[in-house]
């Protein structure tokens, strides 16, 4: 299994984003901001929007593998990686995220 450093080395480069904001159906809106400790998520969830126009269900599973190692490790550990439980979140619930770039 490819660790996530392997993992983020074969994404598009998101170093020209400021932020990522996340809309849920209730309009509350939560950020992923390219700072330290947040450019892999960044990086990640800029793909999956690519890819999937949003963040549902699909953009979720492909992104729990994206994490690779870290989704073990935030099944077993909740709210030590939130940009993960989102993810977690929108497969059992059936949730979707609206994504702008900035």
């Amino acid at each position: 299994m490819k660790k996530f450093i392997e993992m983020l080395a074969t994404l598009e480069s998101a170093d020209h984003l400021q932020r990522l904001e996340l809309a849920d159906v209730n309009g509350n809106i939560e950020r992923i901001e390219n700072k330290p400790g947040m450019q892999g998520s960044l990086k990640v969830y800029h793909h999956l929007w690519k890819k999937y126009g949003a963040i549902n269900a699909a953009a979720a599973k492909e992104g729990l593998s994206l994490y690779a190692e870290h989704t073990e490790d935030a099944q077993n550990n909740p709210g030590k990686h939130p940009n993960i439980d989102r993810l977690f979140e929108v497969l059992e619930n059936g949730l979707k995220y609206v994504v702008t770039v900035f």
